[in-house]
């Protein structure tokens, strides 16, 4: 069983795991795997059995981003589209 860092480190780091950007961000973790999944949610991880990683600021942009485009009503693959052209 791993511990949750605490806000304050998590606020610090350039990184963070997914549980972290569903708390920062308040979206539900099975919404950002589908988004990491889809390709709308850029990660890095060093090897294919550690954890993904994700840029902290850019992730939370993208988020509320992506969000915003859903409460307009877009699809995802529009969503998907308007990334794709470099819209976020």
């Amino acid at each position: 069983m791993s511990r949750q860092r605490s806000m304050e480190v998590i606020l610090a780091s350039e990184y963070v795991t997914i549980g972290e950007l569903a708390r920062l961000t308040g979206c539900r973790y099975s919404t950002l795997k589908f988004y990491t999944e889809e390709g709308m949610l850029p990660f890095w991880q060093a090897e294919e059995k550690l954890t993904r990683r994700y840029k902290r600021e850019e992730s939370i942009h993208r988020i509320q981003w992506i969000c915003a485009r859903r409460k307009e009503g877009k699809t995802i693959p529009e969503i998907k589209e308007m990334l794709l052209k470099g819209d976020s």
